[in-house]
């Protein structure tokens, strides 16, 4: 018979914060290589999410300063992954939307990271499957608080 071991919840933040983040490094990793760089994938992800941003809403979203981000969406552009529109109220704005192409790039990169995970977790007994398939319910739980 195994006995459950309980923690506090201070002694359980820091365990599943790092392996949050380790897991989380090791799916980026999966990525294609030689594709874009983690930075213009999160800012075109972002893109996706909200539909469209001002590049200084990206700029915001993404925690970096505005030059950072004009250098970033300019790669982005050269690529064909995202168009710039204007703004439809203020002149002096423009929009930045995903592309066709760009939808496709981010597509690949999920394929790609939910293949790795896949394989990964088809490694694990159907009982370690479960126990992570409600872990994941109730970090969707604390994800929304």
């Amino acid at each position: 018979m195994v006995m459950a071991v309980r923690v506090t919840a201070v002694q359980l933040a820091p365990m599943l914060r790092d392996a949050i983040t380790r897991l989380n490094r090791r799916v980026r990793q999966a990525r294609p290589v030689g594709d874009l760089t983690v930075t213009q994938l999160s800012a075109l992800t972002s893109l996706e999410l909200a539909g469209a941003l001002t590049p200084r809403e990206l700029a915001d979203v993404e925690r970096v300063q505005p030059p950072t981000m004009t250098k970033i969406v300019a790669k982005l552009e050269d690529r064909g992954l995202v168009l710039r529109s204007p703004h439809p109220t203020d002149g002096r704005q423009v929009i930045l939307s995903a592309t066709e192409s760009g939808r496709a790039v981010l597509a690949r990169h999920e394929r790609a990271r939910d293949e790795w995970l896949a394989a990964r977790l088809a490694e694990l007994t159907p009982e370690e499957r479960d126990s992570l398939r409600r872990a994941a319910e109730i970090l969707q739980k604390v994800a929304r608080a």
